[in-house]
């Protein structure tokens, strides 16, 4: 049942003074209303049903189906996927919104245990998939038009062919799973429950890392050398937790001969190798036009003869300290969806209404923002950690053009909704240009306008640059882990082999900042992943480049994108668009969007 009141939460005490407004805070009971719940305990009770008798049914007989039954076969599966989806979206949410406490954490872990125990006899499935004959699934897709929508699912499952292992083995990685999911919750739990004395104020990770965007420079620097100590307080446990989940991944990769310990993300991404390498060879030779050349006006802007590591986000010294409260940040986010389509505007708006998103920073709350698809019959949740900033409305707008494409991908189905990571970013930054876009053409005067295209070229760097070394950092971080042990120096080492490069010569680095790769939780939870944003960001930034040449149409053809979910190949999602991401010329045209901003940055200087 949806509820259009929703609990809030009084984001005052948090921030230190700032009056945000009433944050908004999740009301999960969509999925079930608490975690004993009767609907809950009965959904676990046909899941371990489900599974035994889908097993019983199916395990080796797939090759004896014909269209009809192996459609049957797959409308089982998903409604397996979701029911386990439901229980675990519930389950990991409720952990998110408060990791310290110890009965979440259990909650979480006994219902991920539960559905590993139960879903270990479905394993079977794609192995058998896997076997099949391919010209005899091309004739029951030629047969059958509804088994022949979920293709694009078979063929994303049979690129693991080649790396795929025994039945037994195959069984036994999967009731493994539950041992590298709790490395993940310690990184998680280790991160949010570390506290740090900044001028004598107690703070958790996300309140001390948005002092690093303070006007006050003192300020900036203090939370910096805390930061440091902190995380070389901690170096070790992180440092067991790269080592231990870069070895499990080393070990699952030789014995499916993985020819690059990147191979997985590609096959997961549905995205060719050469294609990464493309966008980051692109990505790298455009540091100096990039990075290097805004930071440099950065320094000058900043007045400094160098600029340290708590400059990066530092804001401007014309920048207006404003605070955006709530209502605020709703508004602009909302103006600049409507005004792009008002379907857009109407997918957004029931995320505000209905307690879909959770705004405030409360202790023990996990850091960062994200929107959780859940399943495609319930609706997503977007979780956020609002302090006010404007680049919190960014954020806002990003995680929010997820939760829009989530629910107009939803119509997919199960199986076919989830969108690799490299499109998955498409909406997020999409929503994010809108945002800017609008805030640029309402901008007062020229130092406003100044200042918001500073902060645009900012968080592009931080998408597209930043995300880039950082995957040059993971790419060193796992093939030297082949090697033997790394001890945090070596991982230090690692990092700051990628940082001076990709910034530029207009940074100092202090002591202590070699260590600020522990706090990065794509590399625990998603090796890899990080290519992604720069692969949306440059995707994006193409679209946009149509949808100014040519906005007739581009709408309906931007929404048929959205809803396609994943049941398309990039190729075929941006062919409407004349875009092809295969070509190289294609991430120079998003580069040089980044570059134009640089160019009228340097000439308001003349």
């Amino acid at each position: 049942m949806l509820h259009d009141v929703q609990p809030t939460f009084d984001a005052t005490d948090a921030t230190g003074g700032k009056d945000l407004g009433n944050l908004p805070e999740w009301d999960l009971s969509d999925l079930y209303a608490a975690e004993d719940a009767p609907e809950l305990t009965r959904d676990l009770e046909w899941l371990e049903e489900a599974c035994a008798s889908f097993a019983a049914d199916y395990e080796g007989k797939l090759e004896t189906l014909d269209a009809a039954g192996l459609l049957e076969c797959i409308h089982r599966d998903e409604k397996i996927s979701n029911i386990a989806g439901r229980i675990m979206s519930f389950a990991s949410l409720r952990y998110y919104q408060l990791t310290t406490d110890g009965d979440r954490t259990k909650f979480l872990s006994d219902c991920q245990e539960k559905i590993t125990n139960f879903t270990t006899p479905l394993v079977f499935f794609t192995l058998e998939l896997n076997r099949l004959d391919e010209d005899s699934l091309k004739a029951m897709y030629a047969e059958d038009a509804d088994l022949a929508r979920y293709a694009p699912v078979i063929r994303r499952i049979r690129a693991m062919k080649p790396h795929q292992l025994s039945d037994e083995l195959e069984k036994f990685l999967h009731d493994l799973g539950v041992v590298g999911d709790a490395w993940e919750r310690l990184f998680d739990e280790t991160i949010a429950g570390l506290t740090f004395d900044v001028d004598g104020e107690e703070l958790n990770i996300e309140g001390t890392l948005n002092l690093l965007t303070e006007q006050d420079r003192a300020k900036r620097e203090a939370a910096s050398r805390e930061l440091a100590r902190v995380f070389g307080e901690n170096i070790r446990t992180f440092a067991r937790v790269h080592n231990t989940a870069a070895k499990e991944k080393e070990v699952i990769d030789r014995w499916r001969k993985m020819p690059t310990a990147q191979t997985g993300r590609h096959l997961s991404n549905d995205v060719e190798a050469e294609v990464v390498e493309a966008l980051r060879d692109a990505v790298v030779a455009a540091y100096p036009k990039l990075s290097h050349r805004y930071y440099e006006l950065k320094r000058k802007w900043l007045g400094l003869d160098v600029m340290q590591v708590w400059d990066r986000n530092a804001p401007l010294p014309i920048e207006d300290t404003r605070v955006v409260d709530w209502p605020a940040a709703e508004k602009t986010v909302m103006d600049a969806y409507s005004a792009f389509d008002p379907r857009m505007g109407d997918l957004a708006q029931p995320f505000f209404d209905r307690g879909w998103i959770d705004a405030g920073v409360k202790p023990g709350k996990a850091p960062g923002a994200f929107a959780h698809p859940t399943v495609t019959t319930v609706h997503p949740y977007v979780m956020l950690n609002y302090l006010g900033k404007p680049r919190d409305v960014m954020t806002l707008a990003h995680e929010l053009g997820h939760g829009v494409h989530q629910v107009l991908a939803a119509d997919q189905g199960e199986l076919l909704a989830s969108t690799p990571l490299t499109l998955a970013e498409t909406a997020s930054v999409f929503g994010e240009m809108l945002t800017f876009r609008t805030m640029l053409d309402n901008a007062k005067d020229d130092a406003e306008r100044k200042v918001l295209l500073a902060g645009k070229v900012e968080d592009m760097i931080n998408t597209v640059i930043r995300q880039i070394a950082f995957y040059d950092f993971e790419c060193k971080l796992h093939a030297a882990r082949r090697e033997g042990e790394l001890t945090p120096d070596d991982i230090n080492a690692l990092w700051m082999s990628v940082q001076a490069e990709s910034l530029g010569p207009a940074f100092e680095f202090m002591d202590g900042y070699e260590a600020f790769w522990a706090y990065i939780p794509h590399f625990v939870h998603s090796p890899f992943y990080v290519y992604a944003y720069a692969f949306g960001d440059g995707l994006v930034n193409a679209l946009y480049a149509v949808y100014e040449e040519n906005p007739d149409g581009f709408q309906d053809k931007y929404f048929d994108m959205l809803r396609a979910g994943g049941s398309k190949h990039h190729k075929e999602l941006l062919a409407p668009f004349g875009l092809d991401a295969s070509d190289p010329k294609f991430w120079d045209k998003g580069l040089s969007m980044i570059s134009g901003f640089i160019d009228q940055l340097e000439a308001m200087e003349d």
